[in-house]
């Protein structure tokens, strides 16, 4: 079942890795609702079936919007979608935006999942990110979601700083989990696109990333989360029995979904499309009734492929009978033939094909030795 993605662009400071597409000034964030309520008028055809599963609000910080804003873009897909009843609504959250009655107020609105962007409880790295929180603040602000009454709450976390160390790490680790929250995403820092930290990292002002240290701290994740009872059922991504995901899961299995705003992408089951990378040209294109999106076509190559890419990643992984009857027998001889390549990283029963714990490592090259070219269908 399909879901839709809405992406506000907006943040009130920028985080130094960020590289999302976002702006700091909010004098246009009424004008730039308006507009996102509008393509949900005009795109209400795109997906297939109108029946939602997840509405998501990423960014940026959806947290800059009031509850009016809020509850307008809800009630519009209301107007043109159908959302099931147990559909999961997730709203990013700062810490700092945590104030209990806005809380309160968004869960009457409808969101009944919150992704916080907690990132780290150590105050000189939370400076270093340019993060506007401090470590008490997500404390409290888990407490108070939960006082709110939310019952389904995922963090956000990184790691492969230089302030951390596997001891350190395994810390944070143990606070998350005292926190008792339902749900972890965990990502590795990257140095990438243009943000403060890439521009030092340039400079010589800032040291690479350790990558051996990186390993030691995903490891660490692996272990620490297994004993606190969570599922890995992503790479960076674990959860607590019957808290998976649903939007995001969704991603992973290939379902349609419709992405709204700035920079959003969308997927109708042979075609991608990708909104305009700015709030002004955005804003603009809907008010003229232009376009505001450009559309990539995708061939069987780029849908295997992309199976691949995505399956690979995931506890329930790569079917051979799946990849048969969803691209052909060509496809699943390529795939099966080349399982060689990296054999002492993956874990076959039957016809599933998953990653052990050290190929998990290396997800990304693994997959990519599998990926089916036009030279290699000749």
């Amino acid at each position: 079942m399909p879901g839709i993605y809405l992406h506000i662009p907006f943040c009130r400071q920028a985080c130094s890795y960020c590289d999302f597409h976002f702006s700091v000034n909010l004098e246009k964030k009424t004008t730039l609702v308006n507009a996102i309520c509008k393509e949900i008028e005009l795109r209400k055809d795109y997906l297939e079936d109108r029946k939602l599963s997840s509405i998501y609000f990423g960014g940026g910080t959806p947290s800059v919007l009031n509850v009016e804003e809020l509850n307008k873009i809800l009630y519009t897909i209301g107007e043109y979608f159908e959302i099931e009843k147990n559909a999961e609504v997730t709203f990013e959250l700062n810490p700092e935006d945590a104030d209990p009655v806005y809380l309160r107020a968004i869960r009457s609105a409808g969101v009944n999942r919150l992704s916080i962007g907690i990132q780290s409880f150590d105050e000189d790295e939370l400076k270093w990110m340019n993060r506007a929180h401090t470590a008490q603040q997500s404390v409290d602000c888990v407490k108070n979601a939960r006082a709110a009454g939310f019952t389904n709450i995922s963090v956000d976390l990184i790691y492969g700083s230089r302030f951390q160390s596997e001891k350190t790490w395994r810390q944070t680790l143990s606070r998350v989990f005292d926190l008792n929250i339902q749900h972890i995403s965990s990502y590795n820092l990257t140095i990438e696109g243009k943000n403060k930290l890439s521009d030092l990292f340039s400079k010589k002002q800032e040291p690479e990333v350790d990558t051996e240290l990186s390993a030691q701290l995903f490891d660490a994740l692996m272990e620490e989360a297994t004993k606190a009872g969570f599922e890995h059922y992503e790479i960076s991504n674990f959860c607590r029995p019957g808290f998976m995901a649903v939007h995001n899961s969704n991603y992973w299995r290939g379902e349609q979904y419709l992405g709204l705003g700035p920079s959003a992408h969308s997927y109708n089951g042979f075609a991608r499309s990708f909104n305009v990378k700015s709030n002004t040209k955005y804003i603009q294109a809907i008010e003229n009734g232009k376009g505001f999106s450009e559309e990539e076509v995708l061939t069987e190559l780029d849908k295997y492929n992309e199976y691949v890419l995505t399956r690979l990643r995931t506890n329930w992984g790569c079917d051979l009978v799946e990849i048969a009857e969803l691209f052909g027998h060509k496809f699943k001889e390529y795939f099966r033939k080349n399982l060689y390549l990296h054999e002492q990283y993956l874990e076959r029963k039957g016809n599933i094909i998953t990653l052990n714990q050290k190929g998990k490592h290396f997800a990304d090259g693994i997959a990519s030795d599998l990926f089916l070219t036009s030279e290699a269908t000749e």
